[in-house]
């Protein structure tokens, strides 16, 4: 994904910012009362968007944010917003609890790394399971879109490569769509060998071609 970013929208790739803070995390971490699954830590320690910027006075809940990234919309998120929204969600759901403990609106474990500038909609990485979810304001959250953060990475990878290719239709999340049913070996065969693949949506080109190579 930043490999597609520096060549084909440097400007995009240089608002991911530089390298995090190791104390930062750590002190974000104790505020937050939970501790970040080790991708998330290295995405940060490697790109953190919001090192060394400060947000504007009156901000909106997300003050920094990257645009640019996911072809469906969103602003990727850095340590300081990344933190902002957890506190915000947490404290929305202990004051007005809603879906009871089967469907909540927010789960403690549950750490935002995706939002719009309102939070009200945006994408979650599980810090018990390190699966990626989605929350929408109106609906249930949805759990385990992603096997992994890497994973929901990887198909915005595939996603942007659609666009430089051509090949991408609208800004509309791939990760949505129904899975083919002859996609299915190729799944079962990436997770026998493991490989990272979604349940739903496009197969990794990469995946794809081991799988082949492999017949």
């Amino acid at each position: 994904m930043t490999a597609w970013l520096e060549h084909h929208a440097p400007e995009v790739f240089a608002a991911l910012g530089g390298p995090g803070s190791p104390a930062a995390i750590r002190d974000a971490e104790l505020r937050m009362g939970l501790e970040l699954p080790e991708q998330l830590r290295q995405w940060l320690l490697t790109h953190d968007i919001d090192a060394g910027r400060q947000p504007r006075t009156g901000s909106a809940l997300v003050a920094l944010g990257c645009p640019g990234v996911l072809p469906g919309g969103g602003l990727l998120l850095g340590l300081m917003d990344l933190e902002r929204v957890y506190l915000h969600k947490m404290a929305t759901e202990e004051s007005a609890p809603s879906g009871g403990t089967d469907h909540p609106s927010w789960r403690r474990e549950w750490v935002p790394i995706v939002s719009e500038r309102d939070g009200v909609h945006g994408t979650f990485v599980n810090t018990s399971t390190g699966t990626v979810g989605s929350w929408r304001e109106g609906s249930f959250p949805e759990e385990r879109e992603y096997a992994s953060l890497f994973a929901f990475f990887q198909d915005v990878a595939d996603q942007l490569e659609g666009v430089s290719s051509g090949a991408w239709g609208g800004p509309g999340r791939v990760r949505g769509r129904d899975p083919r049913p002859e996609d299915e070996p190729v799944r079962v065969w990436a997770r026998a060998n493991g490989y990272p693949v979604n349940d739903r949506g496009r197969v990794p080109a990469a995946i794809r071609e081991a799988y082949e190579a492999s017949r």
